[in-house]
């Protein structure tokens, strides 16, 4: 069965929807089986509204370049659709989540909440449990897991989406720790590993095919193109 995630941000004129404040921008990334599809969602949405300057600090959205955008009645029965099902991966949920309800009960006074459309993963409450006492912001995040985001000058949903996908891919990866021990007879210890006794015959080795290779070979295209370094090309 195919698991379906949209890694997901917005931007805002504000930072309280009971204060009026809208979304001026949906980035989403699609991942099917936790992998990248390609198949994500962007928009930028006028507010009907003016964008507070100390929003504008932080993700360079004006007020100009939302005039001409749609507003969210006009994009939010196609980004329903695209969200309708999935599991959302947002850094700091109850932000975006918050906002998100707050537009479609606008549209709609008998929304439930999003909540009940999508099964909603926090990355932020992920990180405090898996780091605690730690700093946890996405740039914290991705100095911590090698992630180069130094093209992130300002906020902007789809980047962010974009880094919180490879943020979220690696934290969620976890890590086996194998206990390499084993007794004098070679039986299985730790976690179900053995030595192999010397008289075992030659062990076959399975190469990977052409196929699984060049998927490979994209996956490393995609960690340079997002400034990552394949130490093994080189």
């Amino acid at each position: 069965m195919q698991r379906r995630q949209i890694v997901l941000d917005t931007e805002t004129t504000g930072i309280d929807p009971r204060q009026g404040h809208r979304i001026i921008e949906i980035g989403c990334v699609e991942l099917i089986n936790r992998r990248f599809t390609g198949n994500n969602y962007h928009v930028y949405v006028n507010p009907d509204r003016i964008v507070e300057q100390e929003a504008i600090d932080v993700h360079g959205i004006t007020n100009e370049f939302l005039a001409d955008k749609p507003r969210y009645s006009e994009i939010s029965q196609q980004f329903f659709d695209y969200i309708n099902g999935a599991e959302l991966v947002i850094h700091n949920a109850a932000f975006d989540i918050g906002f998100m309800d707050h537009e479609f009960k606008m549209l709609d006074r008998s929304f439930t909440g999003t909540g009940d459309y999508c099964e909603i993963l926090d990355t932020l409450a992920m990180a405090r449990k898996k780091h605690p006492g730690q700093r946890v912001t996405l740039d914290a995040l991705c100095k911590k897991y090698g992630i180069n985001n130094s093209h992130r000058e300002l906020h902007g949903a789809l980047l962010d989406a974009e880094i919180l996908a490879d943020v979220y891919l690696l934290m969620s990866g976890g890590q086996i720790n194998i206990n390499l021990a084993s007794n004098a007879n070679g039986e299985d210890v730790g976690f179900g590993l053995r030595r192999i006794p010397a008289d075992r015959q030659k062990l076959n080795v399975i190469y990977a095919t052409a196929d699984e290779l060049a998927k490979h070979e994209e996956r490393l295209d995609l960690v340079e193109k997002k400034g990552g370094s394949v130490r093994w090309r080189n």
